[in-house]
């Protein structure tokens, strides 16, 4: 979730996303230090119009007199943009702190859930898509803070959708076939998928019995993410679109459309 850089105990528990207690009121931070963070196994995070939780592995290694007890110390990860990740920075924590397993008398292994919850006012806007920086945070529950930046990239896109339809079919050999389709994406502002317009989309086709497409020609989005060609029939295939992806949004491919030529 999206968090301020102020972290609390609720309920006996440490809370990364209260907003309690300032960082900069932390004087003598936690002796740990957090290595080998993973975001969604390294992978990219995209997100839809719902909610989408993501897993986040991480070591934390500390003093042999730190107590890793829930009600002693809370951690989990940060997503920050930014040369630094300073209180000011911090963008996205976990909704609460990582649970975190003793390896030994000084290394645990923790595991925390980012949630990223579209159509809220207080969490994840369109221009939010892009690359993010990849950080820890602990808090005592005397609320001393440790920041810690570094640890890596991620990136956080907005999902897409594409479509295809090749019409008529069956059609005669010779005989024009147009193909429609749209390219719409998650907006996370609204909730709901808007057309992505002005994007380079290939039209594929794959002959009746082979096993890989080809690209035909290369077609733009229009308003709406709309898309439209013509190809002359010549033989039985299947048809699609597919979409590279941009920093914002993944690459996707539409589910094929037969088309029997007579």
């Amino acid at each position: 979730m999206r968090i301020r850089a102020t972290v609390a105990a609720v309920s006996g528990a440490l809370a990364l996303s209260a907003f309690a207690v300032p960082a900069a009121h932390a004087a003598a931070a936690p002796t740990v230090t957090f290595s080998n963070m993973k975001v969604n196994k390294a992978k990219a995070i995209v997100v839809g119009t719902t909610k989408t939780g993501v897993t986040v592995t991480y070591t934390l290694t500390h003093a042999a007199n730190v107590s890793i007890a829930p009600d002693k110390l809370g951690t989990g990860p940060i997503l920050y943009r930014g040369s630094s990740l300073t209180p000011q920075a911090a963008a996205f924590g976990s909704d609460e702190p990582g649970t975190c397993k003793a390896a030994s008398t000084t290394v645990a292994n923790c595991t925390a859930t980012m949630y990223f919850r579209p159509g809220s006012a207080y969490d994840i806007a369109d221009t939010d898509a892009g690359a993010w920086n990849v950080g820890g945070v602990s808090v005592t529950s005397g609320g001393t803070v440790k920041w810690q930046g570094g640890l890596g990239t991620t990136k956080l896109l907005r999902a897409p959708k594409l479509t295809v339809n090749a019409s008529p079919e069956p059609v005669k050999k010779g005989r024009t076939i147009t193909v429609t389709g749209a390219l719409t994406r998650a907006s996370w502002s609204t909730g709901k998928y808007v057309g992505y317009s002005g994007q380079p989309v290939k039209l594929q086709f794959k002959k009746k019995g082979a096993s890989a497409y080809t690209t035909v020609k290369t077609v733009k989005t229009t308003t709406g993410g709309a898309l439209k060609t013509t190809v002359t029939a010549s033989v039985d295939g299947t048809y699609r679109y597919s979409f590279a992806g941009t920093t914002t949004s993944p690459g996707v491919s539409a589910t094929g459309d037969y088309v029997d030529v007579q």
